[in-house]
This record gives C-alpha cells, sequence and structure tokens, in this order.
C-alpha cells in the first residue's frame, strides 16, 4: 500500500472556462464558482492553460504595468481604464491566460503539488490526465491540509 498523499483529499472538481470563451464571461464564471482561478481547455476539451485573478488584471490593465516599479502617477480612479480597455470583454481568454505548464498527473506526488505552487506561483494546479482536466488542487486547500499533517506529526 502506498503512503497517503497530503493532496489526495484537497482535489476538487471546478467548472472549465473555453480558450475562446471572452474575457466578460470568464471572469462572471470566477465570480460565480468562488475560486481564484480556473483551468481553460481547447476545442477539443484539452487542458490549455488557466485563466483567473492574476491573468484578469493582466487584460484589464495595460501591459506596460508590468515593467514599471512605481504606479503612482497613475490616475487614482478606474473609470478611466475601463474606459480604455473596455475592449478586453470580448477578447478571447486564449489571449490572456497562463500557458506554463503549471499542472500534475493523477498519480502525482505532494512534492510535485509544492514545487508546482513555490515555483510557478499560482493559485491552482490543475490535476490532468491524458490532457483531460480531472480537477484542481488549490494553493489554500493544500496549504491547509499540509500545516494539519504537519501539526498532527510534530504533537
Amino acid at each position: 500500500m502506498s503512503p497517503r498523499r497530503v493532496s489526495e483529499n484537497v482535489v476538487r472538481e471546478v467548472p472549465l472556462l473555453r480558450s475562446q470563451a471572452p474575457v466578460g464571461s470568464a471572469v462572471q464564471q470566477l465570480l460565480d464558482s468562488g475560486e481564484v482561478a480556473l483551468p481553460v481547455i481547447d476545442d477539443r476539451e484539452r487542458f490549455a492553460g488557466v485563466f483567473g485573478e492574476r491573468e484578469f488584471l493582466g487584460a484589464l490593465f495595460p501591459g506596460y504595468l508590468k515593467e514599471i516599479a512605481y504606479a503612482g502617477f497613475v490616475p487614482k480612479g478606474l473609470e478611466e481604464v475601463f474606459e480604455k480597455r473596455a475592449q478586453c470583454a470580448t477578447d478571447p481568454i486564449a489571449e490572456h491566460m497562463l500557458t506554463e505548464h503549471v499542472d500534475v498527473g493523477p498519480d502525482h506526488s505532494d512534492l510535485q503539488v509544492a514545487e508546482t505552487f513555490i515555483h510557478h506561483r499560482v493559485l491552482i494546479t490543475p490535476v490532468v490526465d491524458e490532457g483531460r482536466v480531472l480537477g484542481v488542487i488549490t494553493r489554500t486547500d493544500f496549504f491547509r491540509s499540509l500545516a494539519a499533517s504537519f501539526r498532527d506529526s510534530t504533537a
């Protein structure tokens, strides 16, 4: 019998976003799901990336914000940003999603999950089997499970 993984009980099913879905509807699905990010699938229903809070911010705010160290000169109100970037609501999320390899397989180890959260700074790690999304592990759920196991083992 193999040792039990901390991450076993934290894989959850979530809605999947389609890569050609517009940013506006993807943001609504994020809000409706209560998740911070969701997996994106392509036309063949294969894992294609992740779209979440960070990707939405990248779609909404001008690209130069990634390059500057200080944004104090930017207007305080968002009305101007919303006006200038309103078209991003119709952009396909494929233009803004994270396409880095941030998934793990169904036989993943807890170390693989930890490495993904540490090195890629993502909020979810999709569990993918032969291109199909089985669910996700959220960083918060993994942390809580890991912390509880650590506490129990050192008590």
